[in-house]
């Protein structure tokens, strides 16, 4: 008489439905920033909160409209007005700025406890304390990034029925150069 049907069945539509997936993110250290990015695509309704050491992320990501929440006790505090987030179509970037710039972050998280859903971004982490004459690049580089970042979310829009205009008002302006 061991009834483990519709308990099992009741647990497992409550996993389902109810809730919140960690998104996947990566991070990396700057001097004076650091960065997370959420592989999220085609997210809505982001939500993104800072409380001193404390950060909170959420959303809406998919056809699905799976409900992502992720939340870190963060290393060292960050100044909350100068953080930023850029959404585009493949993933939510984050922009957290140190409020003590030039102290390195071994690790995002306050416990040393790895986190299932975050890891390391090698490609952008920089041992950026041995190198000074770089800070000027990586700065450059960060306004490109965001200056990318907010082109990529243009490009969905051009459908093939846009590009017809996009040259005739190309060809109208180019008199205009010479």
């Amino acid at each position: 008489s061991h009834r483990n049907g519709p308990s099992h069945r009741a647990g497992d539509a409550a996993a389902s439905s109810g809730d919140w997936h960690p998104a996947t993110a990566k991070w990396y250290d700057r001097r004076d920033s650091v960065f997370i990015e959420f592989y999220v695509a085609d997210s809505k309704d982001v939500k993104v909160t800072f409380d001193k050491a404390k950060f909170g992320f959420s959303c809406l990501g998919g056809t699905d409209s799976v409900k992502h929440e992720n939340e870190i006790d963060l290393f060292e505090a960050v100044d909350e007005n100068e953080c930023k987030h850029k959404r585009t179509d493949r993933s939510v970037l984050c922009y957290l700025r140190k409020a003590q710039p030039g102290k390195a972050w071994p690790r995002l998280t306050k416990e040393k406890a790895k986190l299932s859903w975050l890891s390391v971004d090698f490609n952008n982490w920089k041992d950026w304390e041995d190198d000074s004459e770089e800070e000027m690049g990586n700065f450059d580089q960060l306004s490109d990034m965001m200056n990318n970042i907010g082109g990529d979310e243009d490009l969905p829009d051009l459908d093939g029925a846009d590009d017809d205009d996009s040259a005739d008002s190309d060809d109208e302006k180019m008199p205009d150069l010479e």
